[in-house]
């Protein structure tokens, strides 16, 4: 049960933080004049291929932990209704 807290928290931090990460690159690579400065065409269409297919990641790893917490807190009120009825049939 903990496990799903866990990993819903590992994995949207880890998805949060991938995030950050492209933007910021992507941030630090404008010029002056707000255009982005590639050595080459080549590493252009890489880089930007590179940092879509990282943003996708980075959602799934959101969503993916987003519903790890929501099985988490799932089960703990599953568990704490059974528990409430044990009590009440005592």
């Amino acid at each position: 049960m903990v496990s799903s807290l866990v990993i819903g928290i590992i994995f949207s931090v880890a998805g949060l933080a991938l995030r950050y990460w492209i933007n910021r690159r992507k941030f630090y690579r404008r010029g002056p004049m707000g255009a982005e400065g590639f050595s080459s065409y080549e590493s252009s269409v890489f880089v930007k291929f590179i940092e879509r297919i990282g943003k996708w990641i980075a959602y799934g790893l959101i969503v993916f932990g987003l519903l790890s917490i929501w099985v988490y807190t799932r089960e703990k009120k599953h568990k704490e209704k059974q528990g409430v009825e044990i009590q009440k049939a005592r």
